[in-house]
C-alpha cells in the first residue's frame, strides 16, 4: 500500500485525492458526512476536478434536504463539475478512485484516513468496474435550485438589501433543513423579505418562479409565522383586484436583530 492520506477533517483529506486528479474521480459510498464535506471541499476548489459521485439514495437525500448543500450543490451540478448517480447495490465500503490512485476512505475517531494503493494493475481494474457501475447507474434528481441563481435573482427581482440579507442569514447557520437545527429556505426568505418590508406575492412568485417552492408552501409558511408572531403583514391597495399583503417582523426582538443574528433570534422564538 502506498499513497496514504491522513487529516484531522474528511474535507482535507478530499482535497489531497482532488489536488491533481487528472481525469474524473469516483467518489463510491460515502457517509452523510463525507457528501456534505465533498461538496463544501469542491466548491473551494480554484480547478476542480469532475467528480462522480456514486451514492446510496436514502443517505443522498437526507444531505441534500439541507438547502445550504443541496444548492452549492445545483452550481457545482450546472457546472458539470459534479455529477450524482445512485447505487443499486450498496457496497460495505467507501473508496476514492483516480486515474492513478485507489483510496479505502477511513474515519476512526478524529482522524481520517485514505488508504492508497496506486499499483497500476488494481487501480486499471478499480477504475474500469466503476466506470462500468457508472454507466448503468440511475441519475440522481436534484430539485434544489443554484445557490447562484437564488442570489442574482433575489437581488434582480426583489432587491440588493433583501439579498445581502439572505447571504448574512445563510452565513450565519450550519444548516438550513427546518428540522429544529435550521430555517429553511422558505422561512429565510420570508424572513428577511419582512425585514425589508417586500411584498408577500413578489417573495412568493420569486420564491415559486426560481424552484425554491411553491406559492403555497410560502403562503403556508407565511400563516404559521404570524400566527407564532415572527411576521406581522399589512394590506396593500392596489388598482385592480384584493390588496397585497405587505411583510413586516412581527417581534421587536426581531425587529432589533442584525442580519446575521437573525436566524438565532427567530429559531429562539420557534422553539418557545
Amino acid at each position: 500500500m502506498s499513497a496514504t492520506l491522513l487529516n484531522d477533517d474528511v474535507g482535507a483529506m478530499l482535497s489531497s485525492v482532488f489536488d491533481g486528479a487528472d481525469g474524473p474521480v469516483y467518489v463510491v459510498n460515502p457517509d452523510r458526512d463525507t457528501i456534505s464535506a465533498l461538496v463544501t471541499t469542491l466548491d473551494e476548489q480554484t480547478t476542480p476536478p469532475e467528480v462522480r459521485l456514486l451514492a446510496d439514495e436514502r443517505a443522498l437525500k437526507d444531505v441534500m434536504d439541507d438547502f445550504l448543500v443541496a444548492s452549492t450543490a445545483a452550481d457545482l451540478v450546472e457546472s458539470d463539475d459534479l455529477t450524482m448517480r445512485l447505487l443499486s447495490d450498496v457496497p460495505t465500503h467507501s473508496v476514492a478512485v483516480t486515474a492513478d490512485t485507489v483510496y479505502a476512505l477511513v474515519t476512526i475517531g478524529d482522524a481520517v484516513g485514505g488508504l492508497g494503493t496506486d499499483d497500476g494493475e488494481f487501480v486499471d481494474g478499480a477504475y474500469d468496474y466503476y466506470d462500468t457501475t457508472w454507466e448503468a447507474a440511475e441519475a440522481y434528481s436534484l430539485r434544489t435550485p443554484p445557490i447562484s441563481t437564488v442570489r442574482s435573482t433575489l437581488e434582480s427581482e426583489i432587491g440588493e438589501a433583501t439579498a445581502n440579507d439572505f447571504d448574512s442569514v445563510l452565513g450565519s447557520l450550519a444548516t438550513a433543513r427546518g428540522d429544529g437545527d435550521g430555517l429553511d429556505e422558505v422561512t429565510i426568505s420570508l424572513l428577511v423579505a419582512a425585514k425589508n418590508g417586500e411584498l408577500l406575492y413578489d417573495i412568493s412568485k420569486w420564491g415559486e418562479d426560481v424552484g425554491l417552492a411553491s406559492k403555497a408552501t410560502f403562503s403556508r409558511t407565511k400563516t404559521k409565522l404570524e400566527d407564532m408572531g415572527l411576521i406581522d403583514t399589512e394590506k396593500v391597495p392596489i388598482d385592480v383586484g384584493r390588496p397585497r399583503l405587505r411583510l413586516m417582523l412581527g417581534d421587536e426582538r426581531l425587529e432589533d436583530a442584525d442580519a446575521d443574528e437573525l436566524a438565532t433570534v427567530a429559531q429562539s422564538l420557534l422553539a418557545a
